[in-house]
């Protein structure tokens, strides 16, 4: 990956011949900016939820998060392209062998992700509601049936947990305290165990859908109209949930950025565009979970030897962050 990773941030690789290309990577993918176009390249990593380990893997999940981030931004994600190599000359679909593959996407500004406005104080209640809206529709539309029900069961939850759990005991003593740590795993197991016939209520009224499974303010332009993108595409076991836990993502989010009259405006127009009223005795649980992943996620960062020391100090501290938060909610579940 090293040769394409290079060879991408030249002009001479893209069909337009961008006067400047700027990148931007997660713990999973390069993303190139390109002035008019933005290319996403799948990283060769398997975290076991994860797998993008073989070639043929990545061009399937190009493939499929094209097909699912189009229900929601139909003109912003455009093509998957091959990447090819002929005669040491790296280019997006040129000739020669097919060495891998990148989502090619409309760019947008990235001065409209809502997680910048946010902290510009740039969003209105009104772009809230909006959301709120968009999200409820999609929910409504969403794929559910038996399949997918099964995710939204008592063992899946556990064993998203567990997963959670066993993949950040690396960051006891690093980012966590072993207490903290503790208590935010008993507070969730006992949560879940006390409240098997809320969960169970929740499948039998078909609140398990395919959802967007990564909703959140870093996530969202906002322009002219609002475009969601970056659904989950890769394990089914995270994209498939309760609708509450979609919700509470958001939800988390607002509250992450000190937005927590965001937060409450957001749930309550969702609330009130679904029906969905049984939403908020999961909520701060849902809060919990997401305020967890994205702590882990966030870790993630600091055993990427691609990130800069610099860029890992600062994983280190949003990380902390995340968790702090998720203590919090931990806290709420134990009087329920």
């Amino acid at each position: 990956m090293p040769e394409i990773f290079e060879a991408l941030l030249k002009p001479e690789a893209y069909p337009e011949r961008p006067a400047w290309i700027k990148l931007i990577q997660t713990h999973i993918s390069w993303v190139f900016l390109t002035g008019r176009y933005a290319y996403k390249v799948k990283k060769p990593v398997d975290f076991g939820f994860l797998n993008f380990s073989t070639l043929e893997r990545r061009k399937y999940f190009c493939e499929r998060e094209l097909e699912l981030n189009r229900l929601l931004s139909p003109d912003v994600y455009l093509d998957v392209l091959p990447i090819t190599e002929d005669e040491g000359k790296i280019r997006i679909s040129g000739s020669g062998k097919v060495i891998e593959y990148t989502v090619k996407m409309l760019e947008l500004p990235q001065d409209s992700l809502m997680v910048r406005m946010l902290e510009r104080g740039e969003v209105k209640s009104e772009v809230i509601e909006e959301i709120a809206r968009i999200v409820a529709d999609f929910h409504k539309k969403a794929e559910s049936g038996r399949e997918i029900d099964r995710y939204g069961s008592i063992e899946t939850i556990r064993f998203n947990w567990d997963e959670n759990f066993g993949q950040t005991e690396q960051f006891i003593d690093k980012v966590i305290t072993k207490n903290d740590f503790g208590f935010v795993k008993e507070s969730v197991n006992r949560f879940i165990e006390r409240n098997r016939d809320i969960f169970q209520d929740r499948i039998r009224n078909g609140r398990i859908k395919w959802c967007h499974g990564d909703l959140h303010s870093g996530n969202i332009f906002i322009t002219d109209k609002i475009h969601i993108f970056d659904a989950i595409e890769f394990n089914p076991r995270i994209a498939c949930s309760d609708t509450a836990s979609d919700v509470a993502f958001m939800a988390m989010d607002l509250d992450f950025h000190g937005r927590r009259d965001f937060s409450e405006h957001f749930v309550e127009k969702y609330i009130e565009h679904s029906m969905d009223k049984n939403l908020s005795k999961l909520l701060d649980f849902y809060k919990c979970y997401r305020a967890y992943v994205r702590f882990k996620v966030v870790g993630f960062r600091l055993s990427d030897r691609n990130i800069p020391e610099k860029e890992k100090q600062k994983a280190k501290e949003e990380a902390k962050k995340y968790f702090e938060l998720a203590l919090k909610y931990a806290e709420s579940l134990a009087t329920c």
